[in-house]
């Protein structure tokens, strides 16, 4: 099967559930799946229901249990290039057919991971690899790369009432 480059990316709610949805798809079709998830180091409840599907889907958190929110630390620094250095490993392997770097634009943004080294990485990846990349305010370079690029726009959200992230639909 060829693999395709998709983004899911904009100011609305969904990035990361539009990705582990298709994720969930993979599995029960057989294929194996990566997801790292940039940025992210908290607990969220994917994490505990992905536990069920562990034989097929791999996912794993390169950030702190906090989200930045001025200048990124050293640490920040580092667990991002780790991160992405593990996922083009994990990309070349061969091993999953679907490999999601979630909130990968945020990453950029922070200036974490260089765009140059994320379109590099498209440019490279393996035939039979899909690629998705989440997070808002994604690059227009790594967007007109993709294949595929949905675009979550917020039309209304409780948030703006003062609801703050609920268990099991937020995190």
């Amino acid at each position: 099967m060829k693999g395709y480059v998709q983004i899911y990316t904009g100011n609305g709610k969904g990035k990361t559930t539009a990705a582990l949805g298709l994720a969930l798809r993979a599995a029960g079709a057989g294929l194996n799946v990566y997801i790292g998830q940039f940025i992210k180091g908290m607990h969220y409840s994917e994490l505990d229901s992905l536990q069920r599907y562990s034989d097929l889907i791999q996912i794993e958190q390169f950030g702190r249990d906090c989200f930045i929110h001025n200048n990124p630390s050293e640490e920040d620094y580092q667990l991002a290039q780790n991160g992405f250095n593990q996922m083009k490993d994990i990309i070349d392997s061969g091993k999953y057919q679907l490999v999601i770097l979630d909130e990968i634009s945020i990453a950029t943004i922070y200036k974490l991971i260089p765009v140059q080294e994320v379109l590099k990485l498209i440019e490279n990846k393996p035939e039979n690899v899909e690629i998705v990349l989440t997070g808002r305010s994604m690059d227009s370079r790594i967007m007109e790369a993709a294949n595929l690029v949905t675009e979550m726009t917020e039309v209304k959200h409780y948030f703006q009432e003062g609801v703050q992230a609920r268990q099991g639909i937020e995190k």
